[in-house]
């Protein structure tokens, strides 16, 4: 991916979106529910940003070829 200004912008319907500054093309998108909303006491778009931060980190490290992917099938994410 080129590089470019990246901006974190919570929309109107409640979603966070990572998306690039100069584009209103969407990257990624983060839809908490609202018992995550209540559970993190209003501090959602904090938790979205430390979030989309290490997203951010991983993909500079994948694209460096910095990463090496664990072995194919199914994976089970936690």
């Amino acid at each position: 991916m080129p590089t470019s200004f990246l901006e974190i912008v919570e929309l109107p319907d409640g979603s966070i979106v990572l998306r690039r500054a100069e584009d209103e093309g969407v990257l990624v998108t983060l839809d908490f529910s609202d018992d995550a909303k209540a559970f993190l006491q209003g501090q959602h778009v904090e938790v979205a940003k430390a979030m989309f931060n290490i997203g951010v980190q991983m993909a500079g490290r994948v694209s460096e070829g910095d990463f090496e992917r664990e072995e194919e099938g199914p994976r089970v994410l936690h």
